[in-house]
C-alpha cells in the first residue's frame, strides 16, 4: 500500500512519460533539472512555505481563546460548540466554492456587504490578482482549519484539573498569570499536536486554491501541489510531477522529523 506507490513514483521520476502514462525511456534526473530551473516551482515552494506558516499559525492563535471560551460553563455552550465545529463536517471543495462565490466581484456578499456598510465606494476584485486572491485564500484556509484545532484543544482542556487553577485563586493568581503559567504549559502537547497534524494538512490542501483561483492569475497563488496537479493533468508531464511530489515528500518527511526530535 505505500512501498509500492513510492517506488512507482520514483521510476516514473527517472523517466520520460507520455502525457498517458506510457514510459518512454530512462532520463535520470532530467525531470528533477528541469523543475528546479522552472521559475513557476521555485516561486510556488516559498509560497508553500507562506501558505503553511501563516494557515497554521493563524489557526493556533485563534484557536487557543475559542477554545477558552468553548471550555467555560455558561448557557448555550452545547449550541456555541455545534456552531464552531459544524463546518468540519462540510467538504473542503464546497467550502471553496462557497468562498469563491462569496468574493465574487459582481455578486459575492462580500463586495456587497462592504459597500452597504459604506466601507468600499466600488466591487472589489479579491481572486484577480495575486497581492489579494493569496491573503483572501489564506484567510480561507484559517477559517476551515479552526474546527479541527479547536476540538484538539477542547480535548486538551477538558483533562486538565480543575484544582490547580482553585488553588491558583486561592494564591492570588491573576487569568493572566493562570493563563501562561498553568493553562499554557498544561496545553502544550496538544499545541504541538495540532501544530504537526495541521502543517501535514495545510502543506497538502488542494482544494482551497485549486477551486478558488486554480493557482492564477498568472500562477501566482501556485502551491507546490497545485503545480503538481497542473504538471501531472494539465500539461501532460507525469514524469516532472513525480519529481515534485518526490521534493514534497522529502520537505514533509524531514520537517516532521526535526519536530519529533525536537
Amino acid at each position: 500500500i505505500i512501498s509500492y506507490p513510492i517506488f512507482n513514483i520514483v521510476y516514473q521520476s527517472m523517466h520520460d512519460v507520455s502525457r498517458f502514462g506510457a514510459i518512454r525511456g530512462f532520463n535520470g534526473l532530467e525531470n528533477f533539472y528541469s523543475v528546479f530551473s522552472d521559475p513557476v516551482f521555485l516561486d510556488a515552494t516559498r509560497r508553500t512555505l507562506v501558505w503553511t506558516a501563516c494557515v497554521v499559525g493563524g489557526t493556533v492563535l485563534i484557536s487557543v481563546p475559542v477554545a477558552l471560551v468553548l471550555n467555560q460553563d455558561f448557557h448555550g455552550r452545547g449550541i456555541a460548540r455545534t456552531i464552531v465545529m459544524l463546518p468540519w463536517s462540510v467538504s473542503l471543495t464546497m467550502t471553496a466554492v462557497v468562498w469563491r462565490w462569496a468574493f465574487n466581484d459582481d455578486y459575492g456578499m462580500v463586495n456587497v456587504t462592504l459597500q452597504r456598510l459604506g466601507l468600499i465606494g466600488g466591487p472589489i476584485h479579491w481572486l484577480a490578482t495575486p497581492e489579494l486572491a493569496f491573503p483572501v485564500e489564506i484567510a480561507v484556509g484559517i477559517l476551515v482549519s479552526i474546527p479541527f484545532t479547536v476540538t484538539i484543544f477542547l480535548g486538551g482542556l477538558s483533562s486538565v484539573p480543575g484544582d490547580i487553577y482553585e488553588a491558583a485563586r486561592i494564591d492570588g493568581a491573576s487569568s493572566w498569570q493562570q493563563f501562561r503559567q498553568l493553562t499554557l504549559p498544561l496545553l502544550r502537547p496538544f499545541i504541538n499536536m495540532a501544530i504537526l497534524l495541521n502543517v501535514i494538512y495545510v502543506f497538502n490542501s488542494f482544494p482551497i486554491i485549486w477551486v478558488m483561483t486554480q493557482g492564477g492569475p498568472d500562477n501566482g497563488t501556485h502551491i507546490l501541489v497545485t503545480y503538481l496537479y497542473e504538471l501531472g493533468f494539465r500539461l501532460g508531464r507525469p514524469g516532472q510531477a513525480a519529481a515534485v511530489s518526490l521534493v514534497v515528500l522529502g520537505m514533509l518527511t524531514g520537517w516532521v522529523q526535526d519536530f519529533l526530535v525536537i
